[in-house]
Formats: structure tokens, sequence, C-alpha cells
């Protein structure tokens, strides 16, 4: 697959999604984005603005098996990677695989879930496999995780460890619909008996899989990756962060620019692509001092004052 019917197969994608969700669709990019990194993504945003079923759509689009996991706080690792189960018939414990093991696994109000089950997810999320009791097992390929979050419930609540957050490709929010938005919602709702929309099937694995290739031929020239280790850097020089972002960040900003340029179907990055995927791919690897934190200092902000003051390159 080359780049140009890469970004017509990732259009026939958005529009697939685009019809059941009204969502901006810088928004579904963005989701996408992180699909095509081969990475994955977090949500975050007030119940009923449609993150279970974007990622439900994504996963209908794509042509992916799909698993929801609605993450509480008595919810235990195995439950979510499995255990294995004693077979009356042939007198053997054996493997039952958990509802992680699926291509696109929705991890519902992952907060919710004590530190030690949101463990459960690290090696999946990093190694795309899991490890139980002492076994391991290789999950779907290809296999991506989409995470939900909500803002505003704090009791109940455990907030992720940095080391998880780092995880995510991009972090994103739909937010509310504009005024004719949440006119479309209704007028769709009202034109269907169903409560929840379908999504048309634009691909299948094979080509999903051919589709996060595509990215790694996608030129990089050598002040593009200077100047994307320069945004990431000046995130750790900034008064108000404490810890800026990791090596890992840089490496995904890297990969989010090639994929954002693959999506527009071009051959190399320019340095507004790399402005493009920034907020998504860094803010929420940064960590904020105390000072900050009372400040109420977006991390946005530090982010966008970062593209304010890199150098950029000229691109020829």
């Amino acid at each position: 697959m080359d780049v140009t019917e890469a970004s017509e197969r990732c259009d026939s994608v958005l529009d697939a999604v685009g019809s059941a969700v009204v969502a901006d669709r810088e928004f579904l990019k963005t989701v996408l984005l992180g699909v095509l990194a081969d990475g994955h993504v977090l949500l975050e945003d007030v119940p009923g603005t449609g993150k279970t079923l974007t990622a439900r759509g994504f996963a209908d689009a794509l042509g992916l098996s799909f698993s929801r996991v609605q993450f509480t706080p008595d919810l235990l690792p195995a439950d979510v990677t499995g255990t294995h189960v004693f077979n009356e018939g042939t007198r053997e414990f054996e493997f039952s695989e958990g509802p992680i093991f699926a291509n696109v696994v929705l991890a519902d109000e992952i907060n919710r879930a004590p530190p030690k089950t949101q463990a459960a997810l690290l090696e999946a999320m990093e190694e795309a496999q899991v490890t139980v009791d002492g076994e391991t097992h290789d999950l779907p390929r290809p296999f991506f995780v989409i995470a939900t979050q909500n803002p505003v419930e704090q009791e109940g609540t455990f907030p992720l460890p940095e080391a998880q957050v780092d995880r995510f490709a991009v972090k994103s929010s739909i937010g509310y619909p504009e005024a004719d938005g949440e006119y479309e919602l209704l007028r769709r709702r009202a034109g269907r008996s169903a409560q929840s929309p379908s999504v048309e099937t634009v691909l299948d694995e094979d080509l999903v899989t051919d589709l996060r290739e595509v990215p790694e031929t996608v030129r990089v020239d050598d002040d593009l990756l200077e100047y994307v280790a320069n945004v990431a850097r000046a995130t750790r020089r900034d008064r108000r962060v404490a810890v800026g972002v990791s090596p890992r960040g840089t490496q995904r900003l890297f990969e989010a620019a090639r994929a954002y340029a693959a999506m527009e179907g071009r051959e190399f990055v320019t340095p507004d692509d790399v402005k493009r995927v920034a907020h998504p791919v860094l803010a929420h690897r940064i960590v904020l001092t105390p000072d900050a934190q009372v400040d109420d200092v977006e991390k946005s902000a530090i982010v966008g004052r970062v593209l304010d003051e890199v150098e950029v390159p000229t691109v020829e």
C-alpha cells in the first residue's frame, strides 16, 4: 500500500465513523492517528459525549474484533487478562482468555480500577502480550487500546500512574457538539429505530496491518528530526514542569508526525505535521510542579509556548 492509497483508506474510515459519531473530524483524525501510529488512545471527557460509540465505531469501520472492559474498583487483573480453569474432561488446567484478547479493547472508565488492575494493561499495551501464571500469551494483531476516563468525578477513582499515561500515543476529548451538531444528533436518532447507529465496515485485519506499515515509508529529513527532538526537550526546561516529555514521548511525536503525513497523502513530514500532533501527543506526558497545579496552568499552554519558541526549520 502506498501513501496515496493509505490516505484514501483513512478518509473512508473517517467517513464511516463520522456517519455514526457526531464529532469534529479533527477529533476523529486524532483517534485514527493513534491507530495508524501503532499506539493507544486515551479519551477524557464527561459522560454521554460518545466515547464508547467512537471506540466501537472505529472497530466496526476497521473490520476488527471489539471487546469492552468496564473498569470498576473490584475488578481483578485476571478479569482482564484471563485465568487458568480446570477442565473436568482432560483433568488439566487450561487458559481461558480474558476480554483483552481482541483487536480493539475499550478500557471504559479506566481510572475506576485499582492500580494493580491498571498495571495489568502495561505489558499488553507495550508488548502486545500478557503473562499469566508465568505463561506468556500473544494478543491478536493488530492490537490497540482505547481507554476512557471521566475528568469530573474524583471519588472512587484511582489516577493513572505516569508510567501508564506515557503508554498512550495520544490523548484527546470529544467535547460538546455545536448547536448544529446537536441538532444533527437528534435528526439521526429520529431517522432510525435502534438506540445506537451502525458503522459500515470498510477495512479488514490485513488492510489495517498494511495501513499501519505505510508511515514507515514516510521521509523525515534530518532538520525535522532535530526539530522534533528540540520540541520534546524544551518541555523539560519550562520552570512550571516537574517532569517533561520522556524519550518515549519524543519517539511517539516522531511516529505520530509520520502517521499524520501519511493520512494527508504526503511522502514527507513538514513542521506543520509536528505542530498538528504535538498537543495530543505531548500534553498528557507533562507533569506540572505543585505551584503550577495551584495556578491551574494548562499543559496544552506549555506545549503551545514550546511550539512558539522552538525555531522551525525551513522545508524546501
